[in-house]
């Protein structure tokens, strides 16, 4: 997953029928600025109305079971789990949705591979220095909600298992359980059609809804098999366009999330009610996690994801801020475990300078791994330490405080002044020029 937050590169548009209130509609996906989310804005309406992508702005009406429905104040938008899922699939982030009716189009072709295919070719634009804001499950969360269940257990990454069981012999029982990258989203989820039972036509069209449905863009089931005369794209193809349906609605979470998503038997109306559980259970976690990386700390995970140094050569514990390309504080604790000392001094035990040096110079290179999409191709060379100066002795037991600040910067290389404290006492500084050098 990218470690920074995303937007389009371009803007593009796509013109259609809506499904349930069959109006034609355009629709125009623009870049936006970081932090922005999605937000649609009603251009058909003078004032231009913005309404925001959150659980909280969920329209809860009577049809909620078949479709999406979000509002502000007195404008809504309907049926926007589509547009959703292939944004939150895709993996932009950032997003601001043009739409000159109150429903998105609908793709002829029944599916989502429109929009992604479209949204493809407008490019995805990496918005350095702007971290992506991702939501990491760490307890299990379980909703029961009218015959559904839904469970989000701690996982590296997103992924649905996800289960439909159907009295009709068509459908049946099918189950999937996929890692949702962009690549598996636009491959196995995004060609998945609507669908619905020929038997619940005429209820939903009693209702207003299903005005532009066609057996073009959705597939029909009748008592005697499938209506259509195209053949399934997958022998799964429902309960993919169910993965589809709830990757949509979790966008209305706000961030990524990362954590194996359990589902059986759900739709739109236990989706939301989900995302709301979740909220509601992490919501001190929720903002800590909204919080701008140089906003919190890193810990020893967080700095091992980033730096290729290993025991007994990673020297840094922490990083306690950070405002990328201009300072960073990370953390050392020095034990008398500490290999070193079988060898310097042993008798009286001090951190060796030249490990002083290499810790500061692991903490300033955290700072330049914050400008680059993925550190795992990066390495951090140093050209260069001068006007280095030892204060105070690093015994055992010390927990050191390294504060770097950048001086300059020139494209990929850069100059820093870093200083070791401990207990707020200057025990070392130094100059250090660095450079960003791609791994061959």
């Amino acid at each position: 997953m990218n470690r920074f937050q995303t937007t389009l590169d371009t803007v593009v548009s796509f013109t259609g029928v809506g499904l349930h209130l069959g109006k034609e509609t355009t629709i125009t996906f623009k870049p936006a600025p970081p932090d922005t989310g999605y937000v649609f804005v009603r251009t058909d309406v003078e004032s231009r109305p913005m309404i925001k992508v959150c659980v909280e702005n969920v329209r809860m009406i009577e049809e909620q079971a078949r479709r999406t429905t979000l509002g502000e104040n007195y404008f809504e938008v309907h049926t926007v789990e589509h547009v959703l899922s292939a944004l939150y699939g895709l993996e932009i982030d950032n997003a601001i949705i043009e739409i000159d009716s109150d429903e998105p189009p609908e793709p002829a072709g029944g599916s989502v591979s429109s929009f992604a295919a479209l949204l493809k070719n407008a490019g995805v634009a990496t918005l350095n220095r702007h971290p992506r804001k991702i939501f990491k499950i760490t307890e299990p969360v379980s909703l029961e909600y009218f015959g559904a269940t839904l469970t989000v257990v701690p996982y590296s990454g997103l992924r649905v298992s996800f289960t439909i069981d159907y009295d009709i012999a068509t459908i049946g029982t099918q189950y999937l359980s996929l890692d949702i990258t962009p690549e598996s989203f636009a491959q196995e989820i995004a060609p998945a059609r609507t669908f619905c039972l020929y038997r619940d036509v005429k209820a939903l069209q009693e209702k207003g809804l299903i005005k532009g449905g066609t057996l073009d863009n959705a597939v029909v089931i009748g008592d005697d098999g499938i209506m259509n005369d195209k053949p399934l794209r997958f022998p799964d193809e429902f309960v993919r366009h169910k993965i589809l349906d709830l990757i949509g609605d979790l966008s209305l979470l706000g961030f990524r999330l990362e954590g194996h998503v359990i589902s059986a038997k759900s739709g739109h109306a236990s989706n939301v009610q989900f995302v709301k559980k979740i909220t509601n259970v992490y919501k001190g976690s929720m903002s800590k996690t909204e919080k701008h990386l140089s906003d919190r700390k890193w810990d020893i995970q967080d700095v091992m994801r980033l730096l290729p140094h290993r025991y007994p050569f990673l020297l840094v514990d922490k990083v306690l801020e950070c405002d990328p390309g201009k300072r960073i504080v990370g953390l050392k604790n020095v034990t008398i475990n500490e290999p070193y000392f079988q060898g310097h001094f042993p008798g009286s035990p001090i951190m060796p300078g030249v490990l002083v040096v290499e810790a500061m110079a692991q903490v300033g290179g955290l700072m330049l791994f914050d400008n680059v999409d993925d550190p795992s191709k990066w390495l951090v060379y140093f050209g260069g330490i001068d006007k280095v100066r030892f204060r105070k002795p690093i015994l055992p037991g010390d927990q050191v405080k390294f504060e770097l600040e950048m001086i300059s910067s020139r494209g990929r290389l850069c100059r820093m002044r870093g200083i070791a404290r401990v207990d707020e006492r200057v025990a070392a500084e130094a100059e250090l020029t660095a450079m960003l050098v791609e791994r061959t």
